[in-house]
């Protein structure tokens, strides 16, 4: 069977995980690599119900409601796009996945790491990613961003500091205990020196797979 290679973004809101998404895509179509680019919640027309609910119900969300309907996205994301595009050999990029699990409702909403990590990896049936990017920005900095783009906020980027402040050290907590998957990168770099890093680490990674 042919194995692609599994990369997803992470980070807290206004990091930019889509600007660099879009670079490294046209990097690597432009080199010949099929991609596939997906996102959570929200990759697949369930997603985007489950994403609608999640980011802009105006209803009270139980934080476990909350947990569980990311693992429902997840597993069917994962399922329906994920798996078949590496089985088709490609490149998927993908805009979240556990790891904000783990930070937003295991260490924002306080639901604990281990338990949201646990429900994670069994509804995406243990497909861990090859790698992850993590784009670190402080709060301060992530709030200015969100705020210059002048749209309404979602009910994360709702949240108070001390909640992104949380979500913040749960990501690098988790790039620390696992340096082998992570990219970590100083999102207040500029998007062309981040997207040519990005693009050379997952370069190697292609490389590697093809020898």
């Amino acid at each position: 069977m042919t194995r692609g290679l599994f990369v997803t973004f992470e980070g807290g809101d206004g990091v930019g995980k889509t600007t660099q998404i879009s670079l490294l895509r046209a990097t690597l179509e432009s080199a010949g690599v099929g991609v596939t680019v997906t996102r959570e919640p929200g990759g697949t027309p369930l997603g985007n119900e489950i994403r609608e609910l999640v980011l802009h119900s105006r209803d009270h969300i139980s934080p476990r409601a909350e947990a569980l309907l990311y693992a429902a996205d997840r597993a069917h994301n994962v399922a329906t796009i994920v798996r078949p595009a590496l089985e088709r050999g490609e490149v998927v990029l993908q805009d979240r996945y556990l790891d904000s699990s783990v930070a937003y409702q295991g260490a924002g909403r306080v639901l604990g790491a281990e338990d949201i990590k646990r429900i994670s990896l069994w509804a995406a049936d243990d497909l861990v990613p090859d790698l992850t990017v993590l784009l670190d920005l402080d709060e301060v900095a992530a709030a200015a961003r969100l705020t210059a783009q002048d749209k309404p906020f979602d009910r994360f980027e709702s949240e108070k500091a001390e909640f992104h402040s949380r979500v913040r050290k749960a990501f690098l907590d988790i790039a620390a205990a696992e340096p082998a998957r992570f990219l970590v990168l100083d999102a207040s770099e500029p998007p062309e020196a981040l997207a040519h890093t990005i693009a050379t680490r997952v370069s190697d990674m292609l490389a590697n797979l093809n020898t």
